[in-house]
Order: C-alpha cells, then structure tokens, then sequence
C-alpha cells in the first residue's frame, strides 16, 4: 500500500472517530439534561408527597399510635447517626442575678427566752450578729381594697353666729372616670394583665372573684376602652409623630377580628399593623394600629409625612408608601427556599438566627459536587451565609457594618443570582415560587447594604407582630372597634415601655395618673414619654404605687 492510500485510510479512521466523540458527546449532553430533569422532577414530586403527607398523616388527623408503631419508630431514630457537636454550658445564675433587686426582709429566729441563760454559769447571755441560714421568695397576692374619700369640712365660729357661716371644704382628687370606681392602679393592673400577660378579661373576671370583687368583664373592656382614649391616646400621638420623623421603620401586619363592626360580617378579617424604630441608637419605638382591611392606603396614611427607608416583607401595598425606600426582607425569601426542601432536608437544615445565643458554625455554600444536592438546599445555604455574615457585623457602628457588607456578603449576592439565572424550574414548584419571589424582589432584597442601620430581615417587627398574636389566641377576638383601637393603644405603650427596659406596670399607672390633670392642656406631657428623663426615674424599679399616690396631687413641671 502506498503512503498516499495509507494517509487517506488514517484520515478516514480520524473522521470517523471524530464523528463518533461528536456523537457521544452530544449524547452525554442529552443524559445530563435528562439527569437533571430527573433531578427536579424527583425534588417535585417528593415535594408533591410531602404535602400529601402533611395533609393526611399530619398532627391534626393523627391523633394516637400503638404501642408496635413506637417501637418502630424508636428502632428507626435508633439507627440513624447524628454528627456530634459541643455546645457551651450557660454559667448558673447566681441568686443576685435572678432576684437581687427585690426588698429584703430579714426575720431573726430567737432563742427561747427559757434558754437564754448559760449551762454552765446560769449568766444571762447577750446577743451576737445573726447567723444567715437560708432565704425564700415570699409573695402576697394582690389586695383589692374600698378607697373612700371622706372630705373635710371646716366652718368658722365666730361667723356662725351673725351669719349663716363660713366654710372650707378640703380639695377631693377627680375621679379617674366619673361615676365609675375605677383608679389609676386599677385600670393600669387591668391594662398591664390583658396586654402583657395575656390575660383576656373573662379570666380578669375571675381573677378579681377570688379577691373579692365581682367586677363584670363588660365593665373591665370599658375601663380600659375610656382610659386609652380620654388619657392615654395624647401619648400614643406623640409616640407617632416621633417615629415618623426617623429614618429606618420596620412595618408588619397580622390578622385579628372584630365582631362588631359596622358593614362586616363577625367572621370577617381585620388587620393590626405593627410599626417598630430601627437600630439607629434612637429610643425604640412600638406601635400598632387597628384598620379594617390589609390595603397599602393604611400604611399610607400612618407613614404620612416619613421620608425615610422603610423595611417589609414583600407585600406589594407597601409600594404605595411614597418618597421612601423600601428594604424587603431576606428571612421571607429564606423561607421560600425552605418551604420547597422535602421533610427529610427541613430536619437537616437549620435557620440561622442573628440574634441566637447559641454558637453558629459557619454555612458552606456547595460550590463542588452539586448534583449530590437540590436547588431548594442551595437556596437556603445561600441564605444561612448572608445571616452568618451579619451576625459577625451585628454590634459595629452602621459604618463599619456597611463597609463590612460591600466587602464580604456582595461577593455572596453575586454568586447567588448567577445561581438563580442558571435554574431551570419546574412550573408551579415551591421552587419556582422561591426563585420568582427572590426575582421579582431583587432590588428591595440588596436595600440594606446601602445604609448600616438597615437590618438583613423585619425579624424584629414580626416578633413585635408575635406579641399581639399572643393576646390575640387568648382573647380571640375584639368585641368591637372601640376596643380594637384601645388594644392598639395600650399594646403600643407596653411594648415601647419593654423595649426601653421600663417597669410596664409602674409606666402605665404613672400615665393614668398624670394625664387626669393634663386633659385640657396637654403642655408638659413630653416628660410622659417612655424615654424621658422623668420616667426613668420612676419607672425603672419595682411595682410600687405607694411612691406616689393620686392623694398626693402631682402635676408635671412645664
């Protein structure tokens, strides 16, 4: 064979070689495409089963198990292996720590006075300093008592006898609410048992049967219901004019109902909407507003007159808050990703929380092997990373914070919608729900790195949201409007008294029984805000309310 048929044999061989890499390699494309097709259509459909399992064999419906299921059970959590991880043991509380601000009452246990002579020389003996044995915390349950006021009449002698007399009559405090029994220490214990102890009033009712007094829950509803508007509301105002002239407000809303209301069916929802400060170094600040409905003119009309960046969850009736800008928020777009793991994952998986006493391992983003996770779990890995990265930033100056953030978690972002692009979807998945949702809300979601004071999440205002939701599962309901607002009121003044580190009984007594003299002038009541001077004075100790008393007749300086 000549070398010219030789070489034309060898570029035959070539060709068709190379045809035949070209067609594997086209082959092992089409495979890879079907893996992953394979690959979402299992996360779907063990998504799919999921829910079933939850809607069929979930804690609702199933109710009891046998005794051969739980050893099932118990066999199965037997064989499965936990990674071992060291957790630090909190230091035991010492007794100052847990009670050390309470009043100590010392009892001295004598000696028999039979006994107080020497055994041996029959001298009597003298005392030395006590020895401490033990202390116990006592309480003495409330003491509902009759107040009556007895006004002294004086009248002069010596006119008496020419004239009809002269008199003098002692000057009687005005009543909290006329013709009604209720005080200051009352409605304040009323206030302060339905709106932070979550007492809803039929137990109040109750409550004040065993002392001694049977005061109907209607009469308890009203005391409450006039107190927060005839005294309490000038405060509240106050408290709202100083959020809206900050920078940085979280907003949230949550469900309630109200059973009368007028154009409202009983079983209809309503909405309280929760407002909070930022972490700008400012006084902390808690509101809530009762409306009717969930459109974006309630928070319209409360933001009225804020100019600032207002952080949300994604609900589209915040864009109708004008000249703000708006900071959505990253734990919600968490969740998504969350909802779209399977049970198995969820139970793996864990959420970061800034705010977690607790030691956090650094998240690991797969960047390597990627087909031995889903999407979903990429998502939320993505997510753990950036709630790491700001619990590291939490305690810097909002500075330092933002320039922390440009530095570490923009690289982060980067990396995540180059992800987010680079998905294929199956539609109506929790995971295309989760993608759109990060999608459609990028802008909002990287709001907080352009200021320091901006948190990563609303988790703040949804934990505020929590503490009506709270009262909300006792009381069930409002009975009407008026008492929606009132709970509105007072749950504000409670909240923001907690968030500066007020005694929140002490404040709403001292509100009630301040106010009474400043209903037709209301000059003076800035000394009446949680974070003045006046009442840090004296609010920030133990409930007393024989400090200052409504026989003493304060009044505030101007």
């Amino acid at each position: 064979m000549s070398a010219q048929s030789e070489n034309e044999l060898l570029k035959m061989v070539i060709e068709t070689q190379a045809s035949r890499i070209n067609e594997q390699e086209e082959t092992i494309k089409e495979l890879r495409t079907m893996i992953d097709e394979l690959r979402t259509l299992k996360a779907n459909l063990e998504e799919t089963l999921d829910e079933f399992r939850r809607q069929f064999f979930g804690v609702k419906s199933e109710k009891t198990s046998n005794k051969e299921d739980t050893a099932e059970t118990d066999a199965k959590k037997e064989s499965v292996q936990v990674k071992s991880y060291t957790r630090e043991r909190k230091p035991k509380a010492t007794r100052d720590e847990l009670y050390g601000n309470l009043p100590v009452k010392e009892i001295i246990c004598p000696v028999p006075e039979e006994e107080r002579f020497c055994d041996w020389c029959n001298a009597e003996m003298i005392p030395m300093k006590p020895t401490f044995v033990r202390e116990e915390i006592r309480i003495t349950p409330a003491i509902v008592e009759r107040v009556r006021y007895m006004q002294e009449v004086l009248i002069c002698p010596d006119c008496k006898k020419d004239y009809d007399g002269s008199f003098k009559k002692g000057e009687v405090p005005s009543a909290l609410i006329p013709h009604s029994p209720a005080s200051a220490s009352a409605v304040a214990f009323v206030m302060f048992s339905k709106c932070f102890m979550g007492l809803p009033y039929y137990r109040q009712e109750s409550a004040f049967t065993q002392l001694g007094a049977k005061i109907p829950r209607e009469t308890l509803a009203n005391w409450c219901i006039i107190a927060a508007e005839k005294y309490l509301f000038p405060i509240y105002d106050l408290i709202h004019r100083e959020l809206i002239m900050r920078d940085v407000i979280h907003a949230d809303e949550t469900t309630c109902q109200v059973l009368r209301e007028e154009g409202k069916e009983a079983q209809s929802t309503s909405y309280m909407w929760i407002y909070t400060s930022g972490t700008d170094g400012l006084p902390k600040i808690v509101m809530y507003e009762y409306q009717p409905g969930r459109g974006g003119i309630h928070p319209q009309e409360f933001l009225e007159g804020f100019h600032g960046m207002l952080q949300c969850d994604g609900y589209q009736g915040y864009n109708k808050v004008i000249d703000v800008l708006l900071a959505c928020c990253m734990a919600h777009c968490r969740r998504k990703f969350y909802e779209a793991l399977p049970a198995q994952k969820k139970k793996t998986m864990k959420l970061l929380d800034i705010n977690s006493p607790i030691a956090i391992k650094e998240p690991v983003i797969p960047q390597s092997d990627l087909d031995k996770y889903i999407p979903a779990e990429i998502g939320v890995a993505y997510c753990n990373k950036l709630f790491y990265l700001e619990r590291e930033f939490k305690d810097l100056p909002p500075e330092e914070r933002k320039a922390k953030r440009l530095e570490q978690e923009v690289p982060v972002w980067d990396n995540f919608w180059k992800w987010i692009n680079s998905l294929n979807t199956t539609k109506g998945s929790k995971l295309e729900k989760a993608v759109n949702y990060a999608q459609n809300h990028r802008d909002s979601l990287c709001t907080y790195l352009q200021d320091g004071r901006l948190e990563l999440s609303n988790n703040y205002c949804e934990r505020m949201a929590k503490s009506y939701a709270i009262g909300r599962k006792a009381s069930l309901f409002h009975a009407s409007v008026a008492g929606a607002n009132a709970s509105a009121i007072i749950y504000s003044l409670v909240e923001t008294a907690k968030a500066n580190n007020l005694n929140v009984f002490q404040y709403i007594y001292t509100l009630l029984l301040y106010m009474p003299g400043h209903k037709n002038g209301l000059e003076g009541i800035e000394q009446l805000l949680p974070w003045s001077d006046f009442i840090k004075e004296h609010c920030s100790g133990l409930i007393d309310v024989e400090i200052i008393t409504v026989e003493d007749h304060p009044a505030l300086t101007v």
